[in-house]
């Protein structure tokens, strides 16, 4: 090994250019929010535990073997012995793992999770604590045995060197002498000759990974000489430490020994291959393409069905079950489907709860301008709004950790992770050769070699429900990623989401139907409809007709019940007629014409109201009919006139009961004005929840080089320790709001210094002069030369600015 390094951490950060330090920043955000005042500030951010664990999340499986060997051997380490150490491990050793190995170590430099030249590396301080367990091997013996009484040290001490037949060490430290000890390869392989064919296979299972095992009354005193069971032999003589009552821990010097010098059992340099069926790329995209469209007219339809019957909301929240069952049987989907759509629409802004004291879900405004979008453009909204969501909504139906049915749009639906996941999933689909679906297992794997360190069982399940929720958003097709899909992800940041937005819908729309706003009505009283119907003409069809069938072409039936349906809305036979025949390629069939005629004419001539209700008929024989009707007679009947019926029954049970005994009547009011059944569609003024931001690669250019040039300019005013400078004399520059966000974008772009006006907390003007780094949120970050220090300034606080050469 090569002598200690003398450059520290931060000097060697310091000595980093610019542009690696820009990498820095865009790779790890967090390290300047805000912006440090110099760069020990950013490397004691960068070294933080909280920090240290983010980046190390960033790592895949190879890069973090590497940091990993870094942490267990002995720095610095050279990268010739870096090498020497990780190839025996390598399932393909050659030139490409050479390469990738110095890619791997550069990945760790620009992370500043390594640091030091290729002769003299070192992980960055704080990884070795932030790392648990390193390649699967447990702490050193020193560690293991810290807590260990003296005595009992001094005990398995000397049974080792007895073991051993080696010289003791009067009057050393008995914790030191066992950790020099189990460092001596002849040692530790005397020892492991020492024990039963049991108990070198107990060393075996733990010899990888993890390192600790469970037994009971793990702390008890035990001797070579008295060890009965497998344990108990490696307990005596120190292969395995107590480390609490009823766990054992493997030593590393135990561990590498066993590993016969390798400290992973097998690496790869590259993410294992995808595995699964080959489709025709065209075919799942146009399988896609299906599926999206059915997922967009679902959505309408929901969002239609609950303008007029809106289900309530529950008192903790959410959507009843009974109510997602019905909605599941009205979209014809099962219920995880049915679920998803209400999700999806809700992630989308497109129905929220009001309406009321006791609340209803109803679509929103935002609803009737995505309507009015073409049909991809519908899709890729709705799409964006799943990728983005941090709801999960493949937990409905289950049970949570207090054994409470999980519901649909409940608040506590939600998963921090699950945006990342959904990302990170479509992401892996996105490397796979057109057409291939990949198995789930084979996501899995490429996960776990991609971020080895955010596996779980939560992550397992997310990449489950994010493959059947992609196929039925009709991202995938066939399980393989569609050419919308990928335009979709093809994203790297917040600010071109929407550019992507709009290539997925562009890539969408060749592969769309085009709507028809016509059908084929038949003499057997249906409507036949050659493809999907605009929006207008489904809806008006729906009102007058019922679905029959469905698939390449829908059927529509006419029958009495769905014509009284459309008279009960309003609309009145001329108006239905007019409407088929704008819409029909054949002549109104007769006896289509002659159904809507009948049903019309006996529509309405009966009226119900409230008495507590009533029926008023100006011909007195039908009246005479609906007395003598056995089928009246739980109706109560009272005859009041020659044309009016009183009943202590309902309006609406009177009104059903009239319609079950073969008669057409219509509610009315107590003004006596026809009552429409229909309901007029209803909105919420409530307020959807704000979509969470699409995670991207980090924040924009300009704002990574702005928060360098402020790292730079603290830093050397922390070095310099330049005293404060005095602000200009004369009147505190004054400019309009406008002029000053300019002039201060302006320095910030090319490093200028600026004069500017500042109130303070008093509400005191004070001179200002500074060097602009960035500007966000309202603030300004800047290097104030008139305090020596990095401040952040309330932009509504600044009077002017005056640019100062």
């Amino acid at each position: 090994m090569t002598e200690p390094m003398d450059m520290d951490f931060v000097d060697w950060l310091r000595a980093r250019d610019d542009e690696r330090l820009r990498a820095l920043v865009a790779a790890r955000p967090e390290l300047v929010t805000p912006v440090p005042a110099h760069i020990p500030g950013l490397a004691s951010r960068a070294t933080s535990l909280s920090a240290t664990g983010r980046a190390l999340d960033r790592l895949d499986r190879f890069a973090l073997a590497t940091l990993e060997t870094l942490a267990v051997l002995p720095s610095p380490v050279s990268l010739a012995e870096l090498r020497a150490i990780v190839r025996p491990a390598l399932a393909e050793p050659g030139r490409d793992a050479d390469a990738a190995l110095h890619e791997a170590v550069e990945r760790l430099r620009t992370l500043a999770l390594a640091y030091g030249p290729d002769d003299a590396l070192a992980p960055a301080p704080g990884v070795r604590e932030a790392l648990e367990a390193p390649a699967g091997l447990g702490p050193p013996a020193a560690e293991v045995f810290r807590h260990h009484p003296p005595e009992r040290l001094k005990a398995l001490v000397d049974d080792i060197e007895e073991i051993a037949e080696g010289d003791p060490a009067d009057g050393a430290d008995p914790r030191e002498r066992l950790a020099e000890l189990l460092g001596d390869p002849a040692v530790v392989a005397k020892l492991l000759a020492e024990v039963p064919p049991k108990a070198r296979a107990a060393l075996d299972a733990l010899t990888w990974g993890p390192p600790t095992g469970s037994i009971p009354d793990a702390g008890r005193e035990v001797r070579p000489a008295t060890a009965r069971s497998p344990v108990e032999h490696l307990l005596a003589r120190g292969l395995l430490g107590a480390t609490g009552e009823r766990m054992v821990t493997l030593p590393r010097e135990v561990a590498l020994h066993l590993r016969d010098g390798r400290l992973h059992r097998d690496l790869r340099t590259r993410p294992p291959d995808l595995r699964g069926a080959e489709h025709d790329p065209a075919l799942c995209d146009r399988t896609a393409a299906g599926q999206a469209f059915t997922f967009v007219r679902a959505v309408e339809e929901l969002c239609e069905r609950w303008s007029v019957e809106p289900p309530g909301v529950l008192r903790t929240g959410g959507l009843a079950v009974r109510d997602l069952k019905r909605t599941a049987q009205l979209l014809e989907l099962p219920e995880w489907a049915a679920a998803l759509v209400v999700e999806v629409a809700f992630a989308a802004g497109l129905i929220a709860s009001g309406g009321g004291v006791e609340g209803e879900w109803l679509p929103t405004p935002a609803y009737d301008t995505w309507l009015t979008r073409p049909g991809e453009r519908r899709w890729a909204a709705l799409a964006a709004a799943w990728l983005a969501t941090d709801r999960v909504p493949g937990l409905v139906g289950e049970r949570d950790e207090r054994d409470r049915l999980r519901g649909a749009l409940h608040p506590d639906l939600r998963g921090g992770a699950a945006p990342e996941i959904r990302s990170a999933v479509l992401g892996v689909l996105a490397t796979a050769p057109a057409g291939l679906a990949p198995t789930v297992e084979s996501v899995l794997d490429r996960l776990e070699w991609e971020r080895p360190r955010r596996r779980g069982a939560f992550r397992d399940r997310m990449v489950e429900f994010t493959l059947r929720e992609a196929e039925q958003l009709g991202v995938t097709g066939l399980g393989a990623l569609s050419g919308h899909g990928r335009a979709l992800i093809d994203r790297n940041d917040e600010r071109n989401a929407e550019e992507s937005t709009a290539r997925a819908a562009e890539t969408l729309a060749p592969l769309l139907p085009e709507p028809v706003d016509h059908v084929l009505l038949q003499a057997d009283l249906t409507a036949v409809a050659p493809g999907p119907l605009t929006s207008e003409l489904r809806r008006s069809l729906a009102l007058v007709a019922d679905v029959e069938s469905t698939g390449g072409a829908t059927v529509y039936r006419f029958s009495e019940h769905s014509v009284r349906r459309a008279l009960d809305a309003g609309q009145g036979a001329d108006e239905l007629l007019a409407m088929l025949e704008r819409h029909s390629t054949t002549p109104v069939p007769q006896p289509l014409r002659y159904l809507v005629t009948d049903v019309a004419r006996r529509h309405g001539r009966v009226r119900v109201g409230t008495a507590s209700a009533y029926i008023r008929c100006d011909d007195p024989a039908v009246l005479d009919q609906v007395m003598a009707d056995r089928q009246s007679l739980p109706l109560r009947l009272r005859r009041l006139a020659s044309t009016v019926i009183a009943s202590r029954s309902s309006r609406a049970v009177l009104v059903d009961a009239l319609r079950a005994m073969g008669y057409a009547p219509v509610a009315e009011s107590l003004e006596g004005d026809v009552l429409i059944s229909r309901l007029d569609a209803r909105r919420t003024d409530a307020v959807p929840p704000p979509r969470p931001p699409v995670g991207g690669s980090g924040p924009d250019p300009e704002t990574v080089a702005a928060a360098v040039r402020a790292l730079r300019a603290g830093d050397a005013a922390h070095l310099a320790r330049r005293p404060p400078v005095a602000a200009p004399d004369g009147e505190l520059p004054r400019s309009p709001a406008s002029a000053t966000i300019s002039a201060l974008r302006e320095a910030i772009r090319t490093g200028g210094r600026v004069w500017i006006g500042y109130l303070d907390n008093q509400g005191q003007a004070t001179g200002r002069i500074l060097e602009p780094a960035r500007m966000e949120g309202g603030y300004l970050t800047a290097y104030d030369e008139t305090r020596a220090a990095v401040h952040r300034f309330a932009l509504h606080r600044i009077t002017g600015v005056s640019a100062i050469e």
